[in-house]
């Protein structure tokens, strides 16, 4: 009876390693290699518009969110005339490519002829969604060119730069001229009266 309760209490420490083991779900069977695998979706989508492999696989490669950027480049390549290799040279360096996929796409469906540069223009836009809804609505109003209102609207999107600067940088200081002061002199010490020693 004291074996078989040893036996129990031995063999319940490895039932319990056993049991862990198995539970554990391989690392190997977490990567999926079907769509939903964004790296796979990011290349397929840019190899479909035309884009290299090297280039699509280095883009993919090394982009933050790569779902997000072949929709940029695919948005773009598909509803404006702008080729997908410089849609995607932009795409790439923008924080938000859904904001700038939306912001070609929507000045360039308002305008009867591709605005020349509105891939550059959305490109530079700190808020390119609503740098389109200022184009856009300045050419419903006036007879501006697309050209005229993106110049425009990118002025004003940026109101900080149009601000003198409240300093001066150190290396563009002036010298202050001081001109030099009158040195008064300083009058010699006067040598202190000998003390008398007191006599008790």
């Amino acid at each position: 009876m004291a074996r078989r309760k040893h036996i129990q209490i031995a063999t319940t420490p490895l039932a319990i390693a056993v049991l862990a083991l198995t539970s554990v779900p391989s690392v190997a069977a977490t990567i999926t290699t079907s769509y939903r695998n964004s790296f796979r979706v990011c290349t397929a989508r840019l190899l479909s518009v035309g884009i290299t492999d090297v280039a699509a696989a280095n883009a993919c490669a090394t982009a933050l969110n790569p779902r997000e950027l072949s929709s940029c480049v695919v948005s773009i390549d598909q509803r404006t005339e702008i080729a997908a290799a410089d849609a995607l040279a932009t795409c790439r360096q923008v924080r938000s490519q859904d904001e700038l996929a939306t912001c070609v796409v929507g000045i360039s469906q308002t305008s009867q002829e591709q605005p020349a540069n509105v891939l550059d223009y959305c490109g530079r836009s700190l808020l390119p969604v609503r740098f389109a809804e200022c184009v856009v609505g300045l050419r419903s109003e006036i007879n501006f060119t697309p050209v005229q209102a993106m110049d425009s609207c990118i002025d004003a999107s940026d109101p900080l730069g149009n601000l003198s600067p409240t300093f001066i940088p150190e290396s563009q200081t002036p010298a202050i001229q001081t001109s030099p002061e009158p040195v008064t002199p300083v009058p010699p010490a006067q040598p202190s009266p000998p003390t008398t020693p007191v006599t008790p």
